[in-house]
């Protein structure tokens, strides 16, 4: 283990301006990470009844501060997606120095955990500089520190590298390489595993309501304390291993039908490509499916609570600047969590095209147009994602049109119904940043290695 470490040291001292790309991105993931657990984790620390001045009060209550702490959590979730999609990108960069590992005599197990090793220092000093600024921060702003929030603070800070670099080694479990470098390959998908993952999800869910409806009245709260929390973390698992599960299946659809009724080359080469490997990019257009619903769910709650609270205004327990500051943090993690998941889509992007670009040299060299391959890049992300997120619209409307009902007059904002354009539109704007890599990625010289 000593060993691998110091190969993986001398891998990332030696690395080229595209891996610190790699590295800087990874340690920006690690730092975003660090900071929603270091919250949370602070927030987990206050004891009851003390008061938090910021945000109008809104965190001193126990209810809406145990509600800030599992959007905290729940954002970890993208981040973690991110990390992973940067250790891929990674591997494909070094497979010809990991091919040469192979050649040593190293095992595709050693090989991948040395690159793994190579996320730990770059989440390292990611997690580094936020724990310094965050606790500071909460040095100036909170003198009633207790021994709780030191160890969480020192769990997080140490947590978050060793976590980075387990996702690093997930993320290359299906990397193999050949000793000689001749072959180096990521098995696609299958699929399984989301759709095993959404079942166990929804069987736990369904554990849950049986022990509620058992045990209803016994107990002093029924058992309902840890039930909640429960049933939460089961529903989120459930709709992110569907939404990958979905986000496959549409690919694969959508690649099967257009590869018999393409007549140009552009949607040809995106067919096959979908037709081929359609789980490459499930996660990331999971991330954005899940995106698109809380986006049109979270509109659809702030135009039927802000018409609630402004007919009641004088009749409110708090002011209704208190309500208005909830509502706008719940909108600032909608857009924080979009902005993971479009930061994802690029890098996932990058990497399909890093890990074809000996076949992208190919086709350009046998006479393949640059212009008809940035068009089928583009479509590789638009047509999948075009029945996916009109679906997400759907289904979210649908959630905001029902809590609506409940609790206010039925009435819908039309701004919700632009939610899943607005997102399409910005997921291909984050795909086109990948252009300028398939310039670099079709150089002739790339075929030497082939």
């Amino acid at each position: 283990m000593v060993t691998d470490v110091r190969l993986a040291r001398q891998l990332v001292r030696g690395s080229d301006r595209r891996e610190w790309w790699r590295i800087s991105l990874t340690a920006a993931g690690a730092a975003l990470a660090t900071g929603c657990a270091l919250a949370a984790v602070t927030l987990a620390s206050v004891p009851d009844g003390h008061t938090v001045s910021v945000f109008h009060g809104l965190l001193s209550g126990a209810g809406t501060r145990a509600g800030a702490i599992t959007g905290l959590l729940l954002l970890l979730v993208p981040v973690l997606a991110f990390l992973g999609q940067c250790a891929r990108i990674g591997a494909v960069h070094r497979d010809r120095r990991l091919a040469g590992l192979r050649l040593a005599g190293a095992t595709p197990w050693q090989v991948r955990r040395i690159a793994a090793l190579e996320t730990g220092p770059a989440c390292l000093v990611g997690s580094s500089v936020v724990t310094v600024f965050g606790v500071l921060l909460l040095l100036r702003l909170w003198s009633g520190t207790t021994t709780q929030t030191w160890v969480g603070i020192t769990l997080v800070a140490v947590g978050v590298p060793v976590l980075g670099a387990v996702v690093g080694a997930l993320a290359l479990r299906r990397v193999v390489a050949s000793p000689l470098g001749l072959v180096r390959r990521a098995g696609p998908g299958t699929g399984r595993g989301p759709a095993l993952l959404f079942l166990g999800a929804l069987l736990l869910v369904a554990v849950v309501a049986l022990l509620t409806v058992a045990t209803t009245g016994s107990g002093p709260d029924g058992g309902h304390r840890w039930r909640a929390p429960l049933t939460v973390f089961a529903l989120v698992v459930a709709f992110g291993a569907g939404a990958v599960w979905l986000s496959g299946a549409a690919a694969r659809l959508t690649g099967r039908l257009l590869a018999g009724r393409a007549r140009t080359a552009a949607p040809l080469i995106a067919a096959g490509r979908l037709r081929d490997d359609p789980w490459a990019p499930a996660r990331s257009h999971a991330a954005v499916m899940l995106v698109t619903v809380a986006g049109t769910v979270f509109l659809c709650v702030r135009h039927t609570m802000l018409t609630e609270l402004r007919t009641r205004e004088y009749h409110l327990g708090a002011d209704l600047e208190y309500y208005t500051t909830g509502l706008d943090l719940a909108g600032a993690a909608v857009l924080l969590g979009l902005a993971i998941a479009l930061s994802g889509l690029a890098v996932g992007t990058a990497e399909s095209l890093t890990s074809r670009r000996r076949t992208l040299a190919a086709q350009v060299a046998a006479g393949v147009p640059r212009a008809v391959l940035n068009r089928a890049l583009l479509l590789e992300t638009a047509l999948p994602l075009a029945p996916a997120l009109l679906l997400a619209g759907a289904g979210g409307m649908a959630a905001g049109a029902w809590y609506s009902s409940l609790t206010g007059t039925g009435s819908l904002p039309w701004t919700a119904l632009l939610v899943a354009p607005a997102v399409y539109t910005a997921c291909l704007l984050s795909a086109a940043t990948a252009l300028p890599l398939l310039g670099r990625s079709v150089r002739p010289g790339e075929l030497r290695y082939a």
